[in-house]
């Protein structure tokens, strides 16, 4: 019986969106489905009374690949929003991430370059030849007293893992700065998309070899109908979690609407003091410099049973993640990408070059 798609794309988020697009470019039939009622997995943004929201959460797009830039550049046009986070600390804001302003106001003191700011750090951090998990990866950087204020329960909130529980991997993102550079992003490439990511996204998938499926869970028989599969769900889901499961870590979105030109100074601030049980505030208007007298903010709460949106890298779960790992090598016709699908924590543009190399490895078999 002949297959009634060339390939079964299961998620549609920004991995399996690239993948659609591609091959369907190239003459391949694709059905993508989706458990949820939209397209863009944690992506996907909405208009509401001229304020654009994202519903999971703050996604801003950077990157350093200028060829997943000009890729994403044929769908959408990008505003020159540059990324910035403030944390509210002790009744005061501080630029995050670390740089020499937040260590000035910090200490109190009056440090004026790069040089004056590593002499200081080297009276506060700890010399660790051998970082094993990602406290000692800050401590090493920035020393105890910031490590408290900025780090330490904030990452408890977030990962319900102090950074001690936690694989080295996972701050090892966090830079520091040692110049007055206060933007979140060094990357050469950075904006928001003009009209949303939903327009962006709808216009990947207008190709009329795509059939796209909501509200439509994945389920054994319907691998049938595809040659291929590309899985962008969470790789123990694909196995029937037969070696237990993956943790992650979901979010809980608070959604507020204010009779306020502004709500905070900034549009993205964390909270890292125990008191505070959110983590962060995002207010959306600020990506797109809306002229709009009220506001919508958005307080983030970290939990297990939501969406999964973090995989939580502790050695419990690196050692069943090699199990799956494994296992998914043995499958045929069958491609794993995706945070999910690698269980990897990667931004967007990240998502993005990954899907378009898969594609160039898979488009002419």
């Amino acid at each position: 019986m002949e297959k009634e798609y060339d390939y079964l794309i299961v998620g549609c988020g920004f991995s399996g969106i690239v993948l659609a697009e591609r091959l369907s470019s190239i003459g391949k039939k694709i059905l993508i489905i989706d458990k949820r009622d939209h397209i863009g997995g944690n992506c996907y943004d909405f208009e509401h009374k001229g304020i654009l929201v994202q519903k999971y959460g703050p996604h801003i797009f950077h990157t350093k690949n200028k060829e997943v830039f000009e890729y994403l550049n044929k769908f959408t046009k990008f505003n020159n929003y540059k990324h910035k986070v403030v944390a509210y600390y002790d009744r005061k804001y501080f630029p995050i991430p670390i740089n020499l302003n937040t260590v000035n106001k910090f200490f109190n003191v009056n440090l004026r370059n790069e040089e004056e700011l590593k002499d200081f750090l080297k009276n506060k951090i700890k010399n660790i030849k051998n970082i094993k998990n990602s406290e000692e990866v800050i401590i090493s950087k920035f020393g105890k007293d910031l490590y408290e204020a900025f780090v330490k329960t904030y990452t408890k909130k977030q990962w319900d893992k102090y950074p001690h529980e936690l694989d080295k991997s996972v701050l090892e993102r966090l830079p520091i700065r040692y110049n007055k550079n206060d933007l979140f992003f060094d990357d050469p490439f950075q904006g928001m998309p003009k009209e949303g990511f939903k327009k962006m996204f709808d216009k990947m998938l207008s190709n009329k070899n795509i059939t796209i499926k909501l509200n439509t869970p994945y389920k054994e028989n319907i691998k049938n109908i595809a040659k291929k599969i590309i899985w962008t769900g969470k790789v123990d889901e694909y196995f029937n979690y037969k070696f237990g499961r993956l943790n992650y870590r979901g979010i809980k979105f608070l959604f507020e609407k204010y009779k306020l030109k502004n709500f905070l100074p900034n549009s993205v601030v964390n909270f890292p003091e125990e008191k505070f049980k959110f983590t962060r505030i995002t207010e959306f208007k600020k990506f797109y410099k809306t002229k709009s007298r009220k506001t919508i903010i958005c307080r983030e709460f970290f939990t297990c049973g939501e969406e999964p949106a973090y995989p939580v890298y502790d050695k419990s779960n690196l050692n069943l993640l090699k199990k799956y790992v494994d296992e998914s090598e043995k499958e045929k016709n069958v491609h794993f990408i995706g945070r999910l699908g690698k269980y990897k924590y990667i931004n967007m543009d990240q998502c993005v070059e990954e899907a378009l190399s898969l594609f160039e490895k898979i488009k002419n078999k």
